[in-house]
């Protein structure tokens, strides 16, 4: 079992920043993911992260502006948004599998989430 706390979400206006994280415990994880799910949409993947340090984007979206970052030592997956848009508001959920992923976009395949984090963008 990993449990999963996510902080930092909150409301920017657009242009904005904000520095998501998630902190794991429990068992040793190997791969971790923001997603995100935003009301009447289905969740979405934001990017995801290996414990060696390989990281994918998977929304064109957020390329540019989002970038995933870990500190192994403190077991936390950051997300840092810049330029934020009205689009980007959601809920943040962190993910984490104990096994490599191939399909690390596909939320179906991460056994653990967190409960969440808001962020609202006001234009």
């Amino acid at each position: 079992q990993v449990q999963l706390v996510e902080s930092g979400g909150g409301s920017v206006q657009a242009g904005g920043s904000l520095r998501l994280s998630c902190v794991a415990s429990g068992d040793s994880y190997i791969s971790m993911a923001w997603f995100r799910q935003a009301p009447g949409k289905e969740r979405e993947g934001v990017g995801a992260r290996n414990l060696v340090g390989s990281t994918t984007y998977c929304a064109d979206s957020v390329k540019g502006r989002f970038t995933i970052s870990q500190d192994n030592a403190k077991n936390t997956l950051y997300l840092q948004m810049n330029n934020l848009k009205p689009e980007d508001t959601a809920m943040y959920y962190c993910a984490a599998d104990t096994r490599f992923k191939l399909r690390r976009c596909d939320s179906a395949t991460y056994p653990y989430w967190g409960q969440g984090t808001q962020v609202t963008v006001s234009s």
